[in-house]
């Protein structure tokens, strides 16, 4: 997965963060505010729909070969609530998946949160990676991007630089033997893992979301997400 680029502006509000799937009747339109992005211009689309399980509504996510991301415009204060509790179940690992290696970085399940900073201090080579992205797609890259993921490569806690660029830091938080097929309900804060991957204070968050991907690997992979809510710390 290359990248992701900002999203333009997906519907602007001043409500609630987090969503709550469970409120929402099954097999009906995804909810208002968020919208399905692909990551890069060409990426075929994972689709998101919302299912039934065990009476409960949660978001069921199916990729192939495809990458996209339901997204949401960022109206989170992490002032006030910096702290992030999702439910998730990925059905199984991704054959040949390895999220510290390009061509193979992909995943069943993302928890993805972009960022707004200042960007004449980064690299040289970041500021051009980001112009040129500006000009070839007509849309800016976030200045970081950080992600919780799935992933049966690495154990818990570790923090894993994309491929492609260091501004994008994923933190696994799933994956290990016994995970698969299994809801599991997970707390993180923002703020400090932020701060712990990029050795400073965080940003405006511009967009978060959920991102399943299989673009890297051409395989096809399921995934289930659960409500999301932002609550105070620590």
């Amino acid at each position: 997965m290359v990248p992701l680029l900002l999203p333009p502006a997906v519907c602007a509000q001043n409500d609630r963060p987090g969503i709550a799937f469970s409120r929402i009747e099954p097999d009906t339109s995804l909810p208002t505010g968020w919208k399905n992005l692909p990551v890069a211009h060409g990426k075929a689309m994972t689709q998101y729909t919302l299912v039934d399980d065990g009476h409960t509504t949660v978001l069921q996510a199916d990729a192939n070969r495809s990458a996209s991301a339901l997204m949401h415009e960022g109206n989170i204060d992490l002032g006030r609530t910096p702290v992030v509790t999702w439910r998730w179940k990925a059905e199984r690992p991704i054959a040949g998946a390895d999220n510290r290696v390009g061509s193979k970085e992909d995943a069943p399940a993302r928890l993805v949160f972009l960022f707004d900073g200042d960007k004449s201090k980064l690299s040289f080579f970041d500021r051009a990676r980001m112009d040129l992205a500006k000009r070839l797609g007509g849309e800016e890259l976030p200045y970081a991007t950080l992600m919780y993921i799935w992933s049966p490569t690495a154990s818990p806690g570790t923090v894993i630089a994309n491929p492609h660029t260091d501004r994008v830091q994923m933190i696994v938080v799933s994956g290990q033997s016994g995970d698969a097929g299994q809801w599991q309900s997970l707390r993180r804060n923002i703020v400090q893992d932020y701060e712990k991957v990029f050795h400073e204070s965080p940003g405006r968050i511009t967009g978060y979301g959920l991102l399943t991907d299989t673009d890297n690997t051409g395989t096809s992979t399921r995934a289930w997400y659960g409500d999301i809510e932002f609550l105070p710390g620590p």
